[in-house]
């Protein structure tokens, strides 16, 4: 990914929080003809120093079989962004587009069905244990739990990591003020949410 020096993001810690905060990834492998991707949340773990990506396929998604000992899996997370008008800025310029992506980079392989399912409890856990009788894996029915027969567990060991957070760093102080107050009088969550991150990252600068 091109990332110009300003946008660069190298602090790890902030990097795993943003993946996990992030989760709904985009899993990119080649089939050997074309590019291929799947939309999957996934969970994030670190192991020896090393961030390992988890998730799972639909069984009749032919991606998981460009999964085992591909060095070369691309996993996208992607944050909050909006359109900046230029029409905010103390004087002309072009409009622009503010963002925060992630691209890490891994090695994968499969799982086999007793490691599918104890990374499917963890991501039950993450999204159904703060609700009463939440559908967590031991609450799920012997019936329900057969369905696992259906999907086909992958992991990816990180070895490369790209962020970029363009955020108007470039822009002056007054500009970024003006950016923040107009997204916040939109209706969309998601420039309201980017609003909140450009006030951040001007504020740990």
């Amino acid at each position: 990914m091109y990332i110009p020096k300003h946008y660069q993001k190298k602090d790890y810690q902030e990097i795993k929080k943003f993946l996990t905060t992030y989760n709904f990834a985009t899993i990119v492998t080649n089939d050997g003809t074309m590019p291929i991707a799947t939309h999957l949340p996934v969970n994030i773990e670190e192991t020896n120093d090393a961030l390992v990506i988890s998730g799972h396929f639909a069984k009749n998604n032919n991606q998981w079989k460009t999964i085992e000992n591909n060095d070369n899996v691309l996993i996208i997370f992607q944050g909050p962004h909006a359109y900046i008008s230029s029409t905010w800025y103390e004087t002309e310029d072009v409009p622009t587009w503010d963002y925060q992506s992630i691209h890490v980079y891994g090695k994968g392989r499969l799982l086999n069905e007793a490691q599918l399912e104890v990374d499917l409890k963890k991501l039950l856990d993450k999204y159904e244990s703060h609700h009463e009788d939440g559908a967590t894996w031991d609450n799920l029915s012997p019936q329900t739990q057969k369905q696992i027969k259906g999907i086909v567990g992958f992991k990816v060991k990180i070895n490369k990591i790209e962020a970029a957070y363009k955020l108007s760093q470039t822009r002056s102080e007054t500009d970024k003020e003006n950016i923040v107050i107009n997204l916040n009088h939109s209706d969309d969550h998601n420039d309201k949410n980017l609003a909140r991150e450009i006030e951040k990252e001007n504020k740990n600068k």
